[in-house]
């Protein structure tokens, strides 16, 4: 199966109207889970559900505060603090109330999302900023968002028990811009997964490490 588009063709780009469908859908889906299943841990990861999504909404509001100031940062992130709330788990400047329960962590998750739907609409596609992936513009920040939506929304539906298949011209707008070197041959979901060290992919070895390439393409 071979991807929406071919390497040498003319390259969709990442916008924030994708970013928008990621959010929207992602929070559609894991509003199906049961108030009870957020307390086990989200697929392979270490950390429980609700962790990660608060991970993800934390994600989201980084991606947008890099893109912020007037003059954002090339060499370091913006200076807020990101803490764990225990040994182990993820270090977030976001945290959702808890006696919110999941219907409110799901909000914080939206908004975040927002904020940078709106960030990377309203910033010259000049602009660049630190990412430690490579030093990118908003639409690179705005495939971030989007490969970071798609592959823990996976982790969370694969311990929430929850079905998840995002669209397949999405993922494959999102590899071109990330991950130029991934296979244009493969069926672009799966490959997004195995691009980000989730699955496997026949003919290809299984990844134990992993990074985008954020720098800005033609």
């Amino acid at each position: 199966m071979s991807s929406p588009f071919e390497r040498g063709a003319s390259r969709p780009p990442v916008t924030a109207e994708d970013l928008h469908d990621a959010v929207r859908l992602a929070v559609a889906a894991l509003g199906e889970a049961p108030p009870e299943a957020w307390e086990g841990n989200a697929g392979s990861l270490e950390w429980e559900c609700w962790e990660t999504a608060e991970h993800l909404a934390d994600d989201l509001f980084a991606y947008a505060v890099q893109l912020g100031p007037a003059a954002p940062p090339l060499d370091g992130d913006v200076p807020f603090v990101w803490h764990s709330r225990r040994p182990g788990g993820p270090e977030n400047a976001v945290h959702a109330d808890r006696t919110a329960g999941p219907a409110g962590l799901l909000q914080v998750l939206e908004a975040c999302g927002a904020l940078l739907v709106a960030v990377v609409r309203t910033t010259p596609s000049e602009t660049r900023a630190y990412h430690p992936y490579g030093v990118s513009d908003p639409e690179g920040f705005a495939a971030m968002g989007v490969v970071e939506t798609l592959v823990h929304t996976h982790d969370l539906a694969e311990g929430l028990g929850l079905p998840w298949q995002p669209p397949a011209a999405l993922c494959a707008r999102t590899l071109a811009r990330l991950f130029p070197d991934a296979p244009t041959d493969t069926a672009p979901w799966p490959t997004l997964l195995w691009a980000t060290g989730r699955a496997d992919l026949p003919g290809h070895p299984r990844r134990t490490t992993w990074r985008w390439d954020g720098t800005p393409r033609p």
